[in-house]
């Protein structure tokens, strides 16, 4: 309980002194016309405290559920974070990716291997059970995100509540979301259509270093890289013997960091080092002179790392939020 009050203690420092940053330049800013200040981004309108009196167990029914879901099966704890992503990152965060009909996100072919829907689901009934007509999806999500990388050994970092949910959900406009493939100039200005940076980028993608994908996924860097009917030669060829063992089939799954799988650490940096980065993105970040140099402090800077991925998982959960209604049901 203790690291808890600290780490809370700590983030809370940091958020009053970022607001008051805001109130500042706010206040250096010129009125419109009728003396109106300037309209401020919905993001700002985000606060820890939102839910304080209209459902204060808000965050311990999330934590319990999540808790008791991932210690039946862990995979979940990444499962939630990726889902999480690819709900901000379509749209942004507005739980549009929980929305289940033909044409929404969920029914996109990027969505498919997509995990957890159930879990949101579980909490979602729960917290309409104490709390009616309240709580967005878009929250639960976003908090949710939060305790699966806490529940994974990641840092903790607060908040801030008031999203309201997306009732537009689109397959195709899924189905851009990075899947792993794409080069880095790509990957740079989807982030930036985010409001993220190059910076994000690297930290965000160290969340590879728990989680699996599918060996379809990887298929042509292991047989057929570009046409050569060879391996992607940026790859450890030790270790593309060792993927091909554990790909007998298509469905089967691999883990994302191939040393220490269940702990949220730096060894998916070092692993870039060593040519050993399952996605091609992943390896990129490694060999490309915009992202190197971060992926190289981030493999010896641990600390630096988690302090950083809270501050980038922070940003994602801002994403181009929405005002308006919530949903009472998930999907």
């Amino acid at each position: 309980m203790r690291w808890f009050i600290v780490c809370a203690f700590l983030v809370n420092i940091h958020v009053s002194a970022i607001a008051a940053t805001s109130i500042v330049k706010q206040a250096q800013q010129p009125l419109i016309k009728g003396g109106a200040l300037p309209v401020l981004p919905a993001a700002a309108y985000l606060s820890p405290l939102h839910y304080m009196k209209t459902c204060p167990n808000l965050e311990a029914i999330i934590h319990q559920k999540l808790n008791a879901w991932v210690k039946r099966d862990y995979t979940l704890a990444p499962a939630i974070i990726r889902l999480h992503f690819h709900d901000c990152a379509v749209r942004g965060c507005d739980a549009s990716i929980l929305l289940n009909h033909r044409g929404s996100e969920r029914a996109a072919e990027a969505s498919k291997t997509l995990r957890g829907f159930e879990l949101i689901n579980d909490i979602k009934t729960e917290v309409e059970k104490q709390c009616p007509k309240t709580v967005s999806c878009a929250d639960i999500l976003t908090a949710a995100a939060r305790d699966a990388t806490v529940l994974a050994g990641g840092p903790f970092w607060e908040v801030p509540f008031g999203r309201k949910d997306g009732r537009i959900s689109i397959a195709r406009e899924a189905d851009s979301v990075p899947q792993g493939h794409e080069n880095i100039t790509s990957l740079l200005n989807y982030f930036d259509k985010l409001g993220l940076t190059f910076v994000d980028l690297v930290v965000l993608s160290g969340s590879h270093t728990i989680g699996r994908t599918s060996c379809y996924a990887i298929k042509q860097r292991l047989y057929n890289f570009n046409g050569t009917r060879k391996p992607d030669p940026s790859m450890n060829l030790n270790y593309v013997k060792l993927l091909r063992k554990q790909c007998g089939l298509d469905t089967n799954y691999v883990n994302l960091d191939v040393t220490t799988p269940r702990t949220f650490d730096v060894a998916y940096y070092r692993n870039l080092g060593k040519r050993m980065g399952i996605l091609s993105t992943d390896q990129l970040l490694y060999s490309d002179v915009r992202t190197s140099g971060l992926v190289n402090l981030m493999a010896t800077q641990a600390e630096f790392f988690t302090d950083q991925f809270a501050v980038s998982m922070t940003k994602l959960g801002n994403a181009n939020v929405l005002v308006g209604k919530i949903r009472v049901k998930s999907d």
